[in-house]
């Protein structure tokens, strides 16, 4: 993946992330994914009161570009306002699993000169799919 594509999707992330409804953990996070063909998306966490209705930024960029129709992902970026790399939780991996393939890559950023490449096997090993289904 190119340099610029990769300091683009963390550029997008950042904007996404001053979006953040993040009032209860002041916990901002920023993300954005580039699809195959490459369009990109941003998402933000969306807190609430009642914790268990919040959504993740990583979670509102896949499900965006979902409803739009686009289901191959090339990569995506995530970061917060924390002075270090800030992974997705389960429930992300869980969904980026769904989209993602062995070339998906996802960015863990810092900043646009500090950041991490990994793939959705490292990050989520021995993990729930189609096969465990019959699919």
């Amino acid at each position: 993946m190119e340099n610029k594509i990769i300091k683009q999707l963390i550029r997008e992330a950042e904007e996404a992330k001053k979006n953040s409804y993040s009032p209860y953990s002041n916990f901002r996070v920023g993300a954005s994914l580039i699809t195959k063909d490459g369009r990109i998306f941003r998402g933000t966490n969306v807190e609430n009161a009642s914790y268990g209705l919040a959504v993740c930024a990583e979670r509102n960029a896949i499900f965006t570009a979902v409803g739009l129709g686009y289901r191959t992902f090339d990569a995506i970026a995530i970061g917060s306002d924390l002075n270090d790399y800030t992974a997705p939780c389960g429930a992300c991996r869980q969904v980026i699993n769904e989209f993602a393939d062995s070339n998906t890559k996802i960015i863990l950023y810092k900043s646009e000169a500090d950041y991490k490449i990994y793939n959705i096997s490292e990050l989520l090993p021995f993990s729930f799919g189609p096969e465990a289904l019959g699919k």
